[in-house]
């Protein structure tokens, strides 16, 4: 078929894909699923084929994503009803001193949000963001908030096991996994510096709260460090639900909360997952004054971690084909390490800290209810990304722009950031991107750490420019109670200043690589 023609098509299949999810407020997964039907048919493909291609797609999609997400949000869900994400917060705090809150709560919500999806993890977070913004002595939350917000979705968007990246990573280099997860951890790693040098500029204004977020913080105490304040949540004051309590599991009615606030042409995305667990009211007597130890909580975050370095690491230094090998493959596929990190957090935080098997196995059920949601989105997004590949689609589009002298690497982030910016879900944005750049990355004679490179520029388009369309962006103004000018001028000019910041990073590893 005539390039010029598919290139149309593609117009075509992204403006159906964002009047579905914009206006028709379509759920992703149907409007993925129709706009792959129609692009499939457009695209030249038989129509006896279309259905068979559809459920290839969805299934060499499902593969890795199911194992993961699922892992993955059971493991958050238990760190989260624990309370692990408060124990290492003021464990931080109390390693870095009381003149560093900022810095120790941005450094917790790192670990934090790599096992926890964004939404659950910052909206636990919240009672502390007050409590801790209190004892520093800002006029509000926003100045430790936002940093960690943005942080927290930086990671989101560029860490397995969260559903985009590893949805794009399925699509371009399955095998990467791994490699991708520890690249992933490296860039946050300047992120982090990034995010709080630009965030103490960004927030250091005075802004006017919403007069509910305002009273809430005027009843907040300050942070207890030391055994004072030990083992127990701060409270954000009032109890209608915005502040997260431990023992109640009100995480979820604070969510509702959120999307209650935000205006109803906003809630397009799909990425407010609720990725925790449901609330488990059997439990919830048990988990007073149990929480574990913060070492234990941070040993059971870096466990999948280091098994997925032992894989690469061992994999790269070890003879190719020898039982070694085979076996350090084994050890740190990210599937294999999850499921080690899940069972360790069954009893390390679960049975050692007072919860019956059905307690935990509701837990653990109640998180992988919400994760259903992304994981059938996302293979809906490996189901258009396989359309676009099989009809030619993809190749015409990017190989139009590699003609018009756009590098890979570019072309990647920028057909990300286009998405993101159109219809706001970064998991839409992921995929879509990867779905036309896949058949020229299979085709190029690229390396192992090229592709990951391009894997990891999808991710940073997907988080840049995040503005009014993005649930996320809902979430942390609304938890923070910022207007949606002042929203813009925080949250909007921070995600883009990582994501930008870190493209130029990736485009300087090109060089070398």
């Amino acid at each position: 078929m005539d390039p010029l023609l598919l290139v149309g098509i593609a117009a075509g299949a992204i403006a159906i894909l964002l009047f579905t999810v914009i206006k028709l407020k379509w759920p992703a997964f149907v409007a993925l699923l129709v706009v792959a039907v129609l692009t499939a048919l457009a695209g030249g493909i038989p129509v006896q084929d279309v259905v068979p291609l559809m459920i290839e797609g969805m299934g060499g999609t499902l593969g890795s994503v199911a194992l993961l997400v699922g892992l993955g949000a059971m493991l958050g869900g238990i760190i989260e009803r624990t309370g692990g994400a408060e124990v290492i917060a003021h464990a931080a705090a109390e390693a870095l001193g009381e003149k560093r809150l900022a810095q120790a709560l941005l450094i917790a919500s790192g670990l934090v949000a790599i096992p926890i999806f964004f939404d659950v993890a910052f909206i636990i977070l919240v009672p502390i963001i007050f409590a801790f913004a209190k004892a520093a002595g800002h006029r509000g939350p926003v100045a430790i908030g936002m940093p960690v917000a943005v942080f927290m979705v930086f990671i989101h968007n560029t860490v397995p096991p969260h559903p985009g990246i590893v949805g794009s990573t399925t699509l371009l280099g399955e095998d990467l996994m791994g490699l991708v997860t520890l690249s992933g951890i490296v860039l946050a790693i300047p992120m982090c510096l990034l995010v709080h040098l630009v965030g103490k500029r960004v927030t250091s204004g005075v802004f006017a709260l919403s007069p509910e977020i305002e009273e809430k913080y005027a009843g907040t105490g300050a942070a207890e460090l030391g055994s004072a304040g030990h083992g127990r949540r701060a409270a954000v004051g009032g109890n209608d639900g915005a502040a997260v309590d431990g023992a109640s599991g009100s995480s979820h009615v604070a969510a509702a909360s959120s999307l209650a606030l935000a205006p109803a042409d906003a809630r397009t995305g799909d990425d407010f997952t609720g990725g925790g667990s449901t609330a488990v009211s059997s439990a919830d007597g048990e988990l007073a004054g149990r929480r574990p130890s913060a070492g234990l909580v941070i040993a059971l975050i870096l466990l999948p971690i280091l098994l997925i370095a032992l894989g690469t690491v061992g994999g790269l230094l070890l003879t190719e084909g020898s039982t070694a090998a085979h076996v350090v493959s084994f050890l740190g596929a990210p599937a294999f390490a999850l499921l080690v990190a899940t069972l360790a957090a069954m009893y390390l935080l679960g049975m050692m800290h007072g919860w019956g098997r059905a307690q935990i196995s509701e837990v653990m059920d109640g998180a992988l209810g919400p994760a259903a949601i992304v994981i059938l989105v996302t293979g809906a997004g490996g189901v258009f990304a396989k359309v676009l590949t099989e009809t030619g689609v993809g190749n015409a589009v990017s190989g139009l722009l590699l003609d018009a002298g756009v590098p890979i690497l570019l072309l990647a982030f920028l057909v990300a950031l286009a998405f993101k910016v159109a219809q706001g879900s970064g998991t839409v944005a992921t995929l879509s991107a990867a779905g036309i750049v896949q058949g020229t990355v299979m085709a190029g004679d690229y390396s192992s750490m090229q592709v990951v490179l391009i894997i990891l520029a999808i991710g940073l388009g997907s988080v840049s420019l995040s503005h009014i369309n993005d649930s996320g962006f809902w979430i942390a103004t609304k938890f923070l109670g910022l207007s949606v000018a002042d929203g813009l001028r925080t949250w909007t000019v921070l995600t883009s200043a990582l994501g930008f910041t870190s493209m130029l990073l990736l485009s300087l590893v090109w060089m070398v690589v």
